[in-house]
């Protein structure tokens, strides 16, 4: 039986490759989109050899949001899935002071995403199939000054993929929020991350394979992170504008 494709968008990511390979060794076409998509050349050929499927590149900037219409037209097909591994996280202090770094993280992780996906769930909602996938962090679930800049961006995006979820839920459209926590790739090299808290690209990937096939919502890839938020959301505001986390 043949498979329909999925769309990765933002296909540079370690996040984004692994999800390409977890989902061409089911079966799948891959469609990757990302800047420069050209040099992803080496990527394609390794997916098509290895899982026997078909891979197409696709050029895609997440910001250049008025030529998001033409890079779907583009496509050689409409995915049946689309999965968003688009983010930066930047560095706060420099968002602090400098008013288009932060702009540039906040349209990296709100704006850019919300736009694409808003085009695909439009052409899905016509079709009456498919299913979205954002990744987004839990970075969002409350700001935090250390990485307030980037966390308000990503609850944004967590925001707007809940409400396209309840917008497209009679219209046999899933919409999948995934929020890995600290995950082991380039954007977090260097830093000193607890490993119990922290994914590896694959899991991240596994996570969102198993949420499309069992219809969630909602994923944290790893359940502690769960817990974590609960707890740092319930924390009296009096009290938490006085810590440092």
């Amino acid at each position: 039986m043949t498979k329909s494709p999925v769309l990765i968008l933002g296909a540079r990511s370690d996040i984004g490759k692994a999800v390409a390979h977890r989902f061409a060794a089911l079966g799948h076409p891959i469609q990757l989109a990302a800047r420069a998509a050209e040099t992803l050349d080496a990527e394609k050929t390794d997916l098509a050899l290895r899982y026997g499927v078909p891979v197409t590149l696709h050029e895609f900037d997440a910001l250049t949001t008025d030529r998001h219409e033409a890079f779907l037209a583009l496509l050689p097909e409409l995915p049946a899935i689309a999965v968003s591994a688009i983010g930066l996280m930047g560095e706060q202090r420099e968002s602090e002071r400098d008013p288009h770094a932060a702009s540039h993280v906040m349209r990296s992780n709100y704006e850019g995403p919300a736009s694409i996906l808003a085009l695909l769930a439009n052409r899905f909602e016509d079709r009456g199939s498919g299913t979205l996938v954002g990744i987004s962090s839990v970075a969002g679930d409350r700001g935090r000054a250390t990485n307030y800049v980037y966390g308000s961006a990503k609850a944004g995006f967590t925001a707007f993929l809940s409400g396209l979820r309840n917008r497209l839920a009679k219209r046999r459209v899933h919409v999948v929020t995934v929020l890995p926590g600290f995950v082991a790739t380039r954007m977090t090299e260097g830093m000193d991350l607890p490993a119990r808290l922290t994914a590896r690209p694959s899991e991240v990937a596994e996570a969102i394979e198993r949420a499309v096939a069992r219809k969630k919502n909602v994923v944290y890839v790893r359940t502690i992170w769960w817990l974590i938020m609960t707890v740092i959301r319930n924390i009296p505001e009096r009290a938490f504008k006085r810590m440092t986390i």
